[in-house]
């Protein structure tokens, strides 16, 4: 893979086989950059996933495609991995300048024209109902009482983000001319998460079964966040890790030489990577089976629970995403039957069995 930084500052990869990619910078985030990955096909390129929508981001995936000899106006289409907005944000910019399509699996599109059709309070109202079930103190709870009243709600990230206009339907090939992309549906990051699946002899002969566009499912050094799916009208019982380790397993049977992910670097060893995320949560589960040994609240489990830095250190949003995650893990172990509710509450209490 040659690497190449453009004169401003953009950097840019050539994968091999019509395949380059683009850091597009997420502002004020650890992850740094989303990789925007670029596919030459007989109709023109198409982008894998777009980036941030950020003025600064749209001035790197502009000034990167230029570096890779093509423009914005040139972009026959986008395929998005994921409605997350380090993704999806740029799409109707992408759209809007060169008439380009978009797609996404269903179950993410679905959750896009929910967020762009309700009422912004409608989501932190839930949000404020559900921390307060799960044992959220007040002090956590009353700055997001206060934006609710604040109004700065409609500033947040993707309530207004593009309405994709085709559909990805797992297992079929997409249709670009030229090129075998086969949609992979891997839901627990998101419902809708999709890997895309190269079908092609690797371009340096690297054994195995093609490429893989993996999105955020399979990343080469961090575990993507697997929280609950949110949705304020539907009472159904969800298992995002169930899913995403099941789309785990699925995407190690593929046998890929190379994975070519939206965050990091392109690594190879697919299986090896699958075993060591299946190894990861099924350690996380039985540590948590010893925390349960007394009844704890999600909130509870969260805050004793083992993290890229101490509880006390986590900001407030990401305590938020952090007891969503605790709860995908107390969700997977109750439908394993190795923890229950305990009666009472709310807060809600759960312990080992």
């Amino acid at each position: 893979m040659a690497q190449v930084t453009h004169g401003t500052g953009t950097q840019v990869a050539d994968h091999g086989g019509g395949v380059h990619s683009i850091r597009v910078p997420i502002p004020d985030n650890p992850l740094g950059h989303t990789l925007v990955h670029l596919v030459d096909t007989d109709r023109g390129p198409v982008l894998i996933d777009t980036g941030w929508d950020d003025p600064a981001s749209w001035d790197t995936l502009v000034a990167g495609l230029s570096a890779l000899g093509t423009a914005v106006t040139d972009i026959h289409g986008v395929v998005i991995t994921h409605h997350h907005p380090d993704h999806h944000g740029l799409s109707g910019q992408v759209r809007e300048a060169s008439g380009a399509w978009i797609a996404m699996h269903e179950a993410d599109t679905s959750i896009v024209r929910r967020t762009r059709e309700s009422e912004p309070g409608t989501w932190l109202d839930y949000l404020v109902r559900k921390l307060a079930a799960v044992g959220a103190p007040d002090d956590h709870l009353a700055p997001l009482r206060a934006a609710r009243s604040g109004g700065w709600l409609r500033t947040l990230p993707g309530l207004r983000a593009a309405l994709p206009d085709r559909e990805i339907v797992p297992g079929e090939l997409l249709g670009l001319a030229g090129r075998r992309l086969r949609a992979v549906w891997t839901p627990g990051h998101t419902p809708g998460h999709v890997c895309l699946h190269l079908e092609e002899r690797h371009p340096a002969g690297l054994e195995g079964n093609g490429r893989l566009f993996s999105g955020d499912h399979l990343l080469p050094g961090i575990s993507p966040h697997i929280g609950l799916y949110e949705d304020p009208d539907d009472t159904a019982v969800t298992d995002p890790l169930g899913d995403y380790l099941a789309s785990l397993e699925r995407i190690g049977r593929l046998g890929v030489a190379e994975v070519l992910p939206a965050h990091q670097h392109a690594f190879t060893d697919a299986g090896g990577r699958v075993r060591e995320l299946l190894d990861h949560h099924e350690e996380r589960l039985t540590g948590l089976l010893a925390l349960l040994a007394t009844p704890l609240t999600p909130w509870q489990l969260a805050e004793r629970m083992e993290w890229n830095r101490p509880w006390e250190q986590i900001p407030h949003g990401s305590r938020s995403i952090a007891v969503s995650e605790a709860e995908s893990h107390l969700r997977r172990l109750v439908k394993l039957g190795r923890a229950e509710a305990v009666p009472g509450g709310p807060p809600v209490t759960y312990i080992a069995v």
